[in-house]
């Protein structure tokens, strides 16, 4: 059989797997340097003493700025930066605001005051507050958050002016959200649609696996992807086109076998014709169950490695058509349920899978009567006999081609013993099964399990 043409040969697994890192990583921080160079820098936030003044003596806050609380502490604080000019004039001004906002008199060394890093503005920096309406005064003096300005009140106590806690989101930081969601966007699709690219040829591999199981005879794979998926393909082809000569060989092997035995068994009805009735009987009887015996094992190898173009197909309806016939012909057979299901399949192997089903459930169990419905991804067939059963330890042997059961199954009541075999064959080469249960009120249910 001619191997598909291959397309042009792609980079390995390895190499794809490598550059879509790389290129996602490359795609991202372009996107974050392009974000970065064309946002405005962030504006810390500040707080001016005329802020800290009013919440110091309780009153509302004018600007939009975050919210400053007040905590109460009757321990003195510690003052854990040096002391330098900025500071000490942003005391002076904070003393001066708490005057003439009404407040009690306070000395500018009993404040204590500290910031990150010792952040502080110079008296020459003025902020807009977050309305953008109102500006603080250019001579204000105001301190970068985090903070805490300890100021001691007439009781005794003290108290501790910080910034509100909670998590806040400023503009920038929310442009920078945005950016890191757009980022996150475009690589995850480009990472999506390459993926799949990359996991295509192992998906047709894992359906070409399924679909030999099922059809011996399936068109190969087509040869494609990275060069590990091309290679992988490859062998897959190369072992299903040995399987199929295999097959193809042992079933000449085997017809050629049975053709050669009918010769031998020719001549040996010749030779027995000069024997007495009483022998010649018992001799004709025997080469009749070997001559029968040959063409039924190779009707089952047939059967098992010839198969028919697969169509999709109403399974109750193949089913009932099958159950009119033997009702035409005297069987007691009965459809009991019947929902619409339809399947791919062998319409020929289905018919005799279920004729054999059917045959033996009149035969040894006097009537049939038959189910189909769905349960779940499969198409489910159930026949019921009322024979008398077989014991649990044989139910998985009488499967076994040529296995027959004495007395009730023996080869003078027919069969050479394939017929359930037949029947577990073609269930499974559709990727269903088939099996046997005995019914609490005496015979048999066949159950035929086919996905749909």
């Amino acid at each position: 059989m001619t191997k598909p043409r291959t397309r042009a040969v792609d980079a390995s697994l390895f190499v794809q797997v490598l550059a879509l890192m790389v290129g996602g990583l490359i795609v991202a921080q372009l996107i974050n340097l392009i974000v970065l160079y064309n946002l405005p820098p962030p504006s810390p936030e500040t707080h001016g003493t005329s802020e800290i003044a009013r919440a110091y003596l309780g009153q509302p806050q004018l600007t939009s700025a975050p919210k400053l609380v007040v905590r109460k502490t009757n321990v003195t604080p510690k003052q854990t930066q040096a002391v330098t000019a900025y500071n000490i004039q942003f005391r002076r001004q904070l003393v001066q605001k708490i005057a003439e906002m009404g407040g009690p008199r306070v000395l500018p060394d009993q404040i204590r005051t500290y910031t990150s890093g010792q952040r502080w503005y110079n008296d020459r920096v003025y902020r807009l507050t977050r309305d953008a309406n109102t500006r603080l005064e250019q001579d204000e003096r105001f301190v970068i958050a985090p903070m805490r300005v300890s100021i001691p009140h007439p009781d005794g106590s003290w108290r501790i002016v910080t910034p509100e806690p909670g998590l806040r989101i400023d503009p920038w930081q929310q442009r920078a959200i945005l950016s890191f969601l757009v980022t996150s966007l475009v690589v995850l699709g480009a990472a999506y649609l390459f993926s799949r690219r990359l996991t295509l040829p192992f998906s047709q591999l894992a359906e070409g696996a399924e679909r030999l199981g099922r059809d011996p005879g399936a068109p190969p794979l087509q040869i494609s992807g990275a060069s590990e998926a091309r290679v992988a393909a490859s062998a897959f082809n190369d072992m299903q086109e040995r399987l199929r000569r295999y097959v193809e060989d042992r079933t000449a092997m085997i017809g050629a076998i049975a053709h050669d035995l009918r010769t031998p068994l020719t001549r040996l009805r010749f030779r027995i014709e000069g024997t007495n009735d009483e022998l010649k009987g018992k001799m004709s009887s025997d080469l009749d169950q070997m001559e029968a015996m040959i063409s039924a094992t190779l009707q089952f190898v047939r059967d098992a490695t010839e198969t028919s173009p697969r169509t999709r197909l109403e399974l109750s309806s193949l089913v009932e058509s099958l159950a009119d016939e033997m009702q035409d012909t005297g069987s007691d057979v009965t459809m009991e349920r019947s929902d619409k299901v339809v399947l791919e399949g062998d319409p020929v192997a289905l018919k005799r899978l279920f004729t054999n089903l059917l045959e033996n459930a009149v035969k040894y169990g006097s009537r049939a009567r038959v189910r189909v419905f769905s349960q779940g991804d499969n198409a489910v067939v159930e026949i019921d006999d009322d024979g008398p059963g077989v014991p649990a330890a044989e139910i998985e042997r009488i499967f076994e081609p040529f296995y027959r059961r004495e007395p009730s199954r023996n080869r003078d009541t027919g069969g050479i013993g394939l017929g359930l075999a037949v029947v577990r064959t073609v269930a499974r080469a559709h990727g269903g099964d088939a099996t046997l249960s005995n019914r609490a009120g005496g015979g048999i249910t066949a159950r035929v399990r086919l996905p749909t």
